[in-house]
This record gives structure tokens, C-alpha cells and sequence, in this order.
């Protein structure tokens, strides 16, 4: 089983300086790569008798070239440049294979990061050894103990992180006679309601911070503007394409704010629903959650930002994988089981339910419902019945 636990680094100014050229090394062998990919396609397309393009044949090229066309590529590890070519080889197969789409190119200042083997550092501690640069500080150990498999440097905001990559044994299914089921409606009013009845409240991180994000985006508009005017430019005029507008350091500061608030929304949801997906896999045996279609979802444009910060992709993500990692069931219910319109004591079904019902009576035996607890009840009984003939369950 392979874990990856990321760790915020402490590095000094000579290291961030190194971090830049190796995310940029890595970011330029990705590219030239790419543009590499797509002139030699074409070509080996139409004559098959000509060299196909593969990662391997890519590195082999850059390899060959790079000391005499790319020599400041030699500053950083080895592993910037190799490791971006074999990740551009991995997207291609993914792109082929139709579970992604085509590769285009990285831009700089978007996800720089670059990734090393296990043979190209060395982890003691809270410190790293990076080729060519030395020891760098992390603010934690690894907490996994098992194989290192590789690391990855990349930079969110302002600060870097490393990425460590471990390889650890598959742990021990443990089979309870008796399982515990539990349905999870999830929402926009209440991240997730349980068929417990509780209701865990999401942090809703993006809206707290709207306002200021708001007020930074319009002074970095305003300084845009000006700026606009200094290069020559009306200030409503788009900047023309290839032209380059410099940055002042009162940009780059009202910049790096924008960037450390985005970073700070992403680590609270991802916060909230580490504890929420732990907290389950830990309580519960069997799991019932919708397949809800997010990217349909985030298509109401009323609701898309309440949804978006919700993180429900994430929520399904995370606790797929913790479930595997203990042995418990998820069971995914067909998102167009109608789980909020049937009365869970009796099972009478009501044809329409418009989303600003949050209550109901049932009109057969008269039970009164809040709308979120009576779907989690609904798919708690859909897990009971795909489980009860493999093993006991216990609602």
C-alpha cells in the first residue's frame, strides 16, 4: 500500500532560491518535452518507419543535449528534468487511455513542484537531504514507517512542502461479527447528516473569507490599473497578447496575500474533512453514501459556491481510501435512488419534494421527518440489505 504524507519545510532564502530553479528546470523539461511529443507525432503517424515518441526516447534526447544547450539544468538534481519527462509520459497514457485529457503546457507560478527518487535523498528526522543543496528543516517526521518510494517539493503561496511518498505494508482486515451501518447524506445546510442523527456542520472556510478576498482582489484590479496606465495603456483596455506588464512590489505583495488566503480556505476544508472521514472509518463498519454528480451539481450557478466549498469530491475520495486502509465497506448508492422523497418507517414514497422542504409528515403513517436525517435512514437501509447476506449487520 502506497501513503503519501505532506510536510510543510523550513527552508532559508539560499533553499527557496534552489526550490525556484528546480521547480523551473522541472517545469521547462515538461514543456520542451511536450513540444518535443507533438513534432515528433505527426510525423511517425504518417510513417511508421520513423522513431515513435516515448518518455524514455524524450529523456534519452534531453539527456544528450542538455549539458551543451541547458547547462544551468546542471545547478539542480538530476531528478528535476527525468522526473518531469516520465510524468509527461504518464499523462499520455492516461490522455490514451481516456481517463484524462490531453497534456498541454505548465505555466510558471501554477503548481511548480518538482520530484525526486529514493536513491536521490535521504529522510532523518525532521530534515531532508536534497542533492546539490544539503539538509533542509521540516516541521514534522514522517509518520509512516515503511519504504520511501519518493518525494515531491512543491510550493502552495508563499511556502513549500514536501510530499513523501511510503510504501507500507497492507494492514489486517479485521471482520466484526456484528457490523455497524451507517447512512450519510451529504448537503449544502450541514456537510453531512448521519442516520445517528447528527449533523456536522462544514466550516464553509470560502465564505468566511469572501469579504476579505473580495476586498484584496478589487486593490489588486485598482493596482493592475495603474499600472496599465504607466506601460501606456487605457486603463479599461485588455493588455494586449505577448505584452508584458511589470509587476511593483505593491502587486506582488497584494498577490502573495490573494495566494496565502486560497492556501488557507484549502487547509481548513481539507482539515474538516480529514476529521469528519477519519472519525467514520473509525466508528462504522459499513458506510452508505449517494454517487452525486459534483460536476452536475456545480452547474446551478445558485449553488455552485456553496457546493465548491463544501468539498464533496474530496469527502468521497478521502473516505474511499480510509476505508480500504481499515476494511471498511463503502457502499455507493445509484444517485437516483430517491432517498429523501421515501418515508423511512413505512416506505411510502411521495412523488415531489422541492429542496426548501427540510421537513416533512408522512401522509400513510404520519411520522414526521427532517428531510437530511430521513435520506442518511433511507441509505442506511440500502447498505443493510447489500450486506445482509455476507455477514450480520446491526443498524
Amino acid at each position: 500500500m502506497m501513503l503519501a504524507h505532506k510536510i510543510a519545510l523550513d527552508p532559508n532564502n539560499v533553499q527557496k532560491t534552489y526550490f525556484r530553479k528546480a521547480a523551473g528546470t522541472a517545469r521547462f523539461a515538461y514543456n520542451w518535452a511536450l513540444d518535443q511529443w507533438q513534432q515528433q507525432f505527426d510525423p511517425w503517424k504518417a510513417d511508421p518507419t520513423l522513431p515513435k515518441p516515448t518518455e524514455a526516447a524524450l529523456r534519452r534526447q534531453l539527456n544528450a543535449l542538455k549539458r551543451d544547450a541547458f547547462p544551468w539544468m546542471l545547478e539542480v538534481t538530476k531528478n528535476a528534468p527525468q522526473m518531469a519527462v516520465i510524468h509527461l509520459g504518464q499523462a499520455f497514457k492516461n490522455f490514451f487511455a481516456g481517463t484524462a485529457e490531453y497534456p498541454t503546457f505548465k505555466k510558471k507560478g501554477r503548481h511548480d513542484s518538482f520530484t525526486l527518487t529514493n536513491d536521490q535523498l535521504a529522510i532523518k528526522g525532521s530534515r531532508v537531504h536534497i542533492p546539490k543543496l544539503g539538509w533542509v528543516r521540516m516541521h514534522e517526521t514522517v509518520r509512516f514507517v515503511g519504504k520511501v518510494v519518493e518525494c515531491t517539493v512543491s510550493r502552495t503561496a508563499d511556502r513549500w512542502f514536501l510530499s513523501v511518498t511510503v510504501e507500507i505494508p497492507d494492514p489486517p482486515v479485521v471482520h466484526r461479527e456484528n457490523q455497524t451501518v451507517v447512512g450519510v447524506d451529504l448537503g449544502i445546510s450541514a456537510l453531512a447528516t448521519l442516520s445517528t442523527g447528527e449533523k456536522i456542520r462544514g466550516p464553509k472556510a470560502y465564505a468566511a473569507a469572501l469579504k476579505t478576498l473580495g476586498r484584496l482582489s478589487k486593490q489588486f484590479s485598482r493596482q493592475m490599473e495603474a499600472a496599465k496606465i504607466r506601460a501606456g495603456l487605457d486603463p479599461g483596455q485588455p493588455i494586449p497578447k505577448g505584452m508584458h506588464i511589470p509587476l511593483s512590489q505593491n502587486m506582488r505583495k497584494t498577490q502573495q496575500r490573494i495566494a496565502r488566503l486560497h492556501a488557507r480556505i484549502a487547509h481548513i476544508r481539507a482539515n474538516a474533512l480529514h476529521q469528519l472521514t477519519t472519525d467514520l472509518v473509525d466508528r462504522f463498519d459499513v458506510i452508505a453514501i449517494e454517487d452525486l454528480n459534483v460536476a452536475g451539481m456545480l452547474k446551478n450557478h445558485k449553488l455552485a459556491r456553496v457546493i465548491a466549498d463544501m468539498g464533496l469530491g474530496e469527502f468521497r475520495r478521502q473516505l474511499e481510501y480510509k476505508a480500504s486502509r481499515r476494511g471498511v465497506t463503502v457502499v455507493v448508492v445509484n444517485r437516483w435512488y430517491p432517498s429523501s422523497k421515501i418515508c423511512s418507517a413505512c416506505g411510502e414514497k411521495v412523488p415531489k419534494m422541492p429542496l426548501s422542504v427540510r421537513e416533512s409528515t408522512c401522509l400513510e403513517c404520519h411520522t414526521h421527518h427532517d428531510r437530511d436525517i430521513n435520506a442518511a435512514i433511507n441509505l442506511r437501509h440500502v447498505a443493510e440489505s447489500s450486506v445482509r447476506g455476507s455477514s450480520p449487520v446491526s443498524a
